[in-house]
């Protein structure tokens, strides 16, 4: 479950960013291990019966990050 403290850690880092070429690459960053967080989240679901609602609820929102983090890296170039 690292990658998911480290989505917030690069979008902090992003925010204190050197310049717009850092920024884009620290918001990447962060969408990349918001995909990772993603994936790890898909593979407890299978392997754990009793939470899988609530390991659900949180693949939705690692997806809804992606999608904000997309629109922003989007809207920067």
């Amino acid at each position: 479950m690292r990658s998911s403290g480290s989505v917030g850690a690069n979008y902090i880092e992003a925010n204190e960013k050197l310049g717009d070429k850092d920024l884009r690459f620290r918001l990447r960053i962060s969408r990349k291990e918001a995909k990772e967080s993603e994936y790890w989240l898909k593979l407890l679901k299978e392997l754990n019966e009793t939470h899988k609602d609530r390991i659900e609820e949180l693949i939705l929102e690692a997806s809804e990050l992606k999608k904000i983090l997309s629109a922003i890296i989007n809207k920067l170039k």
